[in-house]
This record gives C-alpha cells, structure tokens and sequence, in this order.
C-alpha cells in the first residue's frame, strides 16, 4: 500500500484537484497527511481531519518560488517531527499566459525547487531512505493548449524534468511518476488569459469539449499513487486513468 499508514506532503493539496485528492487520500489513511499551500483554508484542514480522525493532517504555509534554501528549511521542520516522509506531491500551478514569469516560477521551477530541497533528506547517496515524487503536470505537456504556449511549455518542462527523475532513481533512491489531468472543471479554467490575446475566448472554447470533474480527476490520482510506478506517465482525462507509452524519437546514449 502506497497510502495506508505512510506520511505524505502534498504541496497545493487545497486547490480544486488538490482538494478532492487530499479526501481521497486521507479516506485511504495515511498516517500523516503535510498540507503545504499558499493560502491557509483553516475549514477544508477542519473537514479533512473529520474524513478520518485517525489521520494526522497538518498545514504549513508555503510558496512553491521561493529558494531551494528556505524549501529545504521548511522541510527539515517537517522531517524533525515526522521523522520520515514517504512521498512528495508537487501539485502548485497556474494558468495565465498574462503571467509568463510566474507560471513558469509556479509551474515548473517550483516544483524543481521543492524536489531539490527534498533531495537532502531522500537521497542514498547521502545516507537517504530515498522516497517516491507525484508530480501533477498536465495533458498539455503531451501536446499544447497553443493559445496558452506559456503554460503548456512549463508543463512539458515538468514533464519531462519528471520523465528524468525517474531514470535518476537508482542513482538517488528516489523514484517518480507524473500525474497529468486532462481538462477539468476548476475555477482554473473557467476564465484565464491567452498569450498575447491570440484567444480572448480560449477558456469558453476550452470548455465546449467533454471535460471531467475534479472527483473523477482525484479517485484516478489516487489509484496511480496506489500503482507506485515509478515513471509512469499517467493520464487522467475523462474519468479514466490511462498509462501512456512515450515515444522515443532520440536518445543521449548515456
């Protein structure tokens, strides 16, 4: 079991897909479930201790661009009392092309950052337990949302730094897979801006399509924690939880 009874972060696990993941995995009982997330939700904290009382759940404020340095402090804190962590979801992003160097410090940077930071407690090489990363990137990564090529691009940047991790495991001990959600009916996107205006439309457009619902999204997610495989490349559209195949087209060799 890759829930029952271990300690998990979850960095943005109070957003639309965050939220409903977060009841998911607290009904599936970890021991420990760290919230860390940019704006404090003291109710939806309350209601997931009440899910399950025999899960602990706590929250730390935290923003995803800040440095590996002040990370790896708010992380130490975390490991001094918990001991050991078991897995690492990095779950932050936006959608705003208006925004281009925060969706890219959120989307992509951040969730480099907070795996470098968790490095220091993870990694073999260092004496480390190793530990597993989730990191939620996006169908975009796969192929472009093009009237939004700021966000896809640090999408596919996630991706592809998580494809990465996962081949680094024997290295490090610490495996990875990602977690990509088709398109899902979040406040994320019912309104957002397209790059350069090329789309002022693009959200209504975007949502004439079959979508699916932030439930279907977290049960799925929760079964791909559960699989434990480490670099899958899972993809979460429509209520269906799909493995992709990705196609190698070049190889470093090395």
């Amino acid at each position: 079991m890759a829930i029952a009874n271990k300690n998990i972060i979850f960095v943005a696990g109070l957003g639309g897909i965050g939220l409903d993941t977060s009841r998911e995995i607290v009904k599936s009982g970890p021991k420990n479930l760290v919230i860390l997330d940019r704006i404090d939700n003291p109710a939806a904290i309350a209601e997931l201790k009440a899910i399950n009382p025999k899960v602990t759940v706590t929250f730390y404020p935290y923003d995803v661009t800040v440095s590996v340095a002040e990370s790896t402090k708010l992380l130490k804190v975390i490991f001094d009392k918990l001991k050991t962590v078991d897995l690492l979801i990095n779950g932050a992003g936006i959608l705003d092309d208006y925004q281009i160097e925060r969706t890219i410090a959120v989307n992509f940077a951040g969730t480099v950052n907070t795996t470098t930071a968790i490095m220091a407690f993870w990694d073999k090489r260092k004496g480390g337990p190793g530990g597993v990363i989730a990191n939620i990137c996006s169908v975009t990564g796969f192929n472009a949302i093009y009237q939004v090529p700021v966000y896809s691009a640090s999408k596919a940047a996630a991706l592809s730094f998580t494809n990465s991790l996962a081949k680094l495991a024997p290295i490090t001990g610490v495996t990875a897979y990602s977690i990509n959600p088709g398109i899902t009916k979040t406040t994320l996107v019912h309104k957002f801006n397209s790059w350069l205006d090329v789309e002022p439309r693009v959200a209504e457009l975007l949502l004439e399509h079959p979508t699916q619902t932030t439930l279907q999204c977290a049960q799925n997610f929760v079964k791909a924690i559960e699989a434990n495989k480490n670099g899958a490349i899972w993809k979460l559209d429509l209520g269906r939880l799909d493995a992709i195949e990705w196609t190698k087209h070049w190889d470093s060799g090395i």
